[in-house]
């Protein structure tokens, strides 16, 4: 026979503050109780584990939510709904130099099934962490950006609606604090999986992708309003696009199952990545027809593949005279010229050059394993 439950577990009960705690053996749990969300964080007490939005199904923000240090406390919206002030940025902290930066990396978060986020200049503002998670939510109508990383190692954002950014909607990249550089401060590894962004007319870009490696992206869509970029992608130290990235830590981007569902103002997806490092672009639906380039490549070795869908009015744009590109499986309506005439072969154009690319090359250009 089995011992019973002891008489104290059985009349376990939540409460607006503490619910339990064991330490050692038993996660502190916290509701939000109704009231502003962000001064409650402020004074979250330090055994917090855990934060549960269950009190109400509507709550709100007029400032910053301020995130305390924690070796991982888990943020659960429970499908409400909350709503930020004009100056908030959503779920977020400071951080005051390189050496704060290295500190903070012991904490990680986890947030998830919010219904929708509404308003303020940015939903989700995190640095410096190895290992957060924000899923299942839906961000809306933030000012600024969506979801900012920056200095966020292997995160993953899963499942994440964006709809209706007025700046940009999600965007990985480097620290901007005191010390922080394009090469010591990345959003290494980190994977976007499953992320929609529905653009709303002035949204600059869908998802930004700076100074960061081994970032990939799988089954995310870029829909809604025209939008300047689909993907803008870039190792460029300074933020200089008039020359090609030279970041030397850099090594590889790969997107997979990409779909667009709109125009490109400039180009649906731009890559100016370092000579050596790896752009590998599989399986990349454009509906529609596309007056901008497609791709816009500037440095990188760019390789796409299983290009089933592909309009001949499609083109990649070139801004240097010999890019390296490796086409695999590709449509057969993708096609080369045997020539290059005006700067054009087939699909490929010289567009937009740098100084001193005035003739398209097409050296190291590979189109292999047509579908005809």
């Amino acid at each position: 026979m089995t011992n019973p439950v002891p008489t104290f577990l059985r009349a376990f009960k939540s409460s607006a503050f503490l619910l339990f705690a064991l330490p050692g053996v038993f996660a502190t749990e916290y509701v939000v109780p109704k009231g502003d969300v962000g001064v409650f964080f402020a004074t979250l007490p330090e055994d917090a584990t855990s934060v549960v939005f269950s009190a109400q199904s509507v709550y709100s923000s007029d400032g910053d939510i301020v995130l305390p240090r924690r070796h991982l406390l888990v943020i659960d919206g429970r499908g409400c709904e909350l709503k930020l002030g004009k100056g908030s940025n959503g779920f977020t902290y400071t951080i005051a130099d390189k050496k704060d930066a290295m500190v903070r990396t012991s904490s990680r978060y986890h947030i998830k099934d919010f219904g929708r986020i509404t308003g303020g200049k940015k939903a989700i503002d995190l640095s410096a962490t190895l290992g957060s998670v924000v899923k299942i939510a839906n961000w809306t109508a933030q000012t600024e950006v969506a979801i900012d990383l920056r200095f966020c190692l292997m995160a993953r954002l899963q499942n994440i609606l964006v709809t209706n950014p007025r700046g940009k909607g999600i965007v990985l990249r480097q620290g901007d604090w005191p010390g922080a550089t394009g090469t010591n401060s990345q959003s290494n590894s980190t994977v976007l999986d499953q992320c929609r962004v529905y653009c709303m007319k002035g949204t600059t870009a869908a998802f930004t992708i700076l100074n960061s490696g081994g970032v990939r992206m799988t089954d995310c869509v870029s829909e809604g309003a025209p939008v300047d970029y689909d993907i803008f992608l870039s190792a460029t130290l300074d933020g200089d696009e008039s020359r090609p990235a030279s970041n030397p830590v850099v090594k590889s981007f790969m997107l997979s199952n990409f779909h667009v569902e709109h125009q490109a103002l400039k180009a649906s997806i731009y890559v100016n990545m370092p000579s050596q490092s790896t752009v590998s672009l599989e399986n990349v639906y454009w509906n529609g027809a596309q007056p901008q380039p497609v791709v816009l490549y500037t440095m990188g070795q760019l390789n796409l593949s299983d290009i089933g869908w592909w309009n001949t009015a499609f083109h990649i744009g070139s801004r240097i005279s010999a890019p390296r590109i490796n086409i695999d499986r590709a449509s057969s309506g993708m096609a080369l010229g045997k020539e290059v005439k005006e700067n054009r072969s087939g699909f490929l154009r010289l567009v937009d050059p740098l100084p001193g690319n005035t003739v398209l090359l097409l050296n190291y250009v590979r189109l292999q394993q047509k579908s005809m």
